[in-house]
């Protein structure tokens, strides 16, 4: 039997990506069928996407309302000051995130981003008191570094990560 052209390996991991994408929780069977592939096929494709670092977690999907917490999206401008030595080290440590679990709060994600702003943060908070210490706290810790901080609060998620909110229809109470 002949190897598959990297061009069909690709197709193939593309097709499991997107199973992954849709419901990463599902059994490898169920992905298999969709996907048209035996559960051997699938499960190689899983390890070696994992293997080469495309797929590097797996998370659930809440509806952070219904925990008593807020989604918010942090938005950061620096100074054009060249940054200080080790705070791309502080970065890294995911210090900020250790201070706001201890807020109560939980970091989502976290990005270098190319336009008017260098970073967004999306995280989890109580409320905007909350958020807005966060905030400042991200002031305290990069002094002289930070031109301006914006904060939004999402109101509701239509997709996230992938996966379309089954509770949607609810836009209308925002509109």
């Amino acid at each position: 039997m002949a190897k598959s052209s990297r061009e069909q390996i690709d197709k193939d991991e593309r097709k499991v990506l997107a199973e992954l994408q849709k419901n990463s929780n599902e059994i490898i069977d169920t992905i298999a069928r969709h996907c048209g592939f035996s559960r051997q096929k699938v499960w190689r494709i899983i390890k070696h996407l994992e293997s080469q670092g495309l797929v590097w977690g797996y998370t659930a999907i809440f509806d952070e309302q219904k925990i008593g917490m807020n989604h918010y999206i942090l938005l950061i401008k620096r100074t054009s000051k060249p940054l200080k030595e080790g705070t791309v080290d502080k970065i890294i440590s995911r210090r900020v995130e250790d201070f706001l679990k201890e807020l109560g709060g939980t970091i989502e994600s976290s990005a270098l981003v190319h336009g008017d702003y260098d970073w967004a943060v999306t995280f989890i908070a109580k409320d905007i008191k909350q958020a807005k210490k966060h905030a400042n706290l991200l002031i305290e810790l990069h002094p002289g570094e930070i031109e301006k901080i914006s904060i939004l609060q999402t109101l509701m998620f239509i997709k996230k990560q992938y996966i379309l909110n089954p509770e949607r229809k609810k836009l209308t109470d925002f509109l």
